[in-house]
C-alpha cells in the first residue's frame, strides 16, 4: 500500500542525505525511475476526486509535485537540493563559427546564434515565434516556439527523467532516439534530444521551462545532410537562453 511506497522512499532518499558522496548519478537515476514506475498507485492513493484516465505526463507531473511538496514541507526530512540531477553550469555557446552564426537577441527576452544569411520569419500562430530557414533547402531550418504553463511548473524535470522523455517522443514521432542529454546553462534546466525520422530526415530538439513558459527550440535536416549539419546545429541549441544573462 501507501505506507511501503512511503517506507521505500524514506529509506532511499536516507541513503542519499546519509552518504551524499556516495550517490552517484546512477543511483539518482535509478531512485527517479522508481518514482516513476510507483506513480500510478502514488497517484491512485493520494487523489480525492476521480477524473479519469490521465496521461503518462500528467501522471508524472503529478507525482513529482506530490514529492516536491513533500520535501518542500519537510515531510521526508531532504533538502530541495538533494532532487537537482544537474548541479554543473555549462556555459552558454557563443562561438560564431567562422561566420556561420550570428548574435540574435529578442526583444521579449531572449537570445540565440542564429544562422547567418538564412531567411527569418516572425510567428505563425501554433506553429512558432519565430524561424530560421536555409535560402537554399527549406527543409534546413530552426524553429522556436512557446507556450504557457502553470506558474508551479518552473522546471522541464516535471516532464520526468530525459531518457524517459526522449523514449516517450521517439515512439510518437516513429523515431530513433540518438541522444538524449541535460544541461543546466544559466541557471535554467534543458533537455536535449536527437531524433532519426523515418521520413529521412533528423531532428534536434530541445525543451526548458522559464518565465512561465515552455520553451521548444528545434533544428531539422535531411538525414543525409546530417553530419555536416551536427556541428551548427549544437552550437545554436546550445546557444539559447530564455533569459538574458
Amino acid at each position: 500500500g501507501i505506507s511501503v511506497i512511503i517506507f521505500y522512499c524514506a529509506k532511499w532518499l536516507s541513503v542519499i542525505v546519509n552518504n551524499p558522496k556516495q550517490t552517484t548519478k546512477r543511483n539518482m537515476m535509478r531512485i527517479s525511475l522508481f518514482l516513476l514506475a510507483l506513480a500510478p498507485a502514488i497517484i491512485t492513493g493520494f487523489s480525492v476526486h476521480n477524473e479519469g484516465a490521465v496521461s503518462r505526463r500528467e501522471s508524472f507531473t503529478k507525482t513529482a509535485s506530490l514529492f516536491s511538496g513533500a520535501v518542500a514541507a519537510g515531510v521526508l526530512g531532504v533538502p530541495a537540493s538533494s532532487w537537482a540531477a544537474v548541479s554543473e553550469e555549462t556555459p552558454r555557446v557563443t562561438t560564431r563559427m567562422g561566420g556561420l552564426l550570428e548574435k540574435y537577441q529578442d526583444s521579449r527576452g531572449w537570445i540565440i546564434m542564429a544562422p547567418s544569411g538564412w531567411n527569418k520569419f516572425d510567428g505563425e500562430v501554433g506553429a512558432y515565434d519565430i524561424k530560421w530557414q536555409d535560402l537554399v533547402d527549406p527543409t534546413d531550418n530552426i524553429k522556436l516556439s512557446s507556450t504557457p504553463v502553470k506558474s508551479t511548473t518552473t522546471s522541464i524535470d516535471a516532464l520526468g527523467p530525459v531518457a524517459d522523455v526522449g523514449a516517450s517522443l521517439a515512439a510518437k514521432r516513429n523515431a530513433k532516439l540518438i541522444r538524449a542529454e541535460e544541461r543546466q546553462t544559466d541557471g535554467v534546466l534543458f533537455y536535449f534530444f536527437d531524433f532519426a525520422l523515418d521520413d529521412g530526415t533528423h531532428q534536434m530538439l530541445q525543451l526548458c521551462v522559464n518565465k512561465g513558459k515552455i520553451w521548444s527550440l528545434d533544428a531539422n535536416t535531411l538525414e543525409k545532410r546530417y553530419s555536416k549539419r551536427k556541428e551548427m546545429y549544437d552550437n545554436i541549441l546550445g546557444s539559447f537562453s530564455p533569459k538574458l544573462s
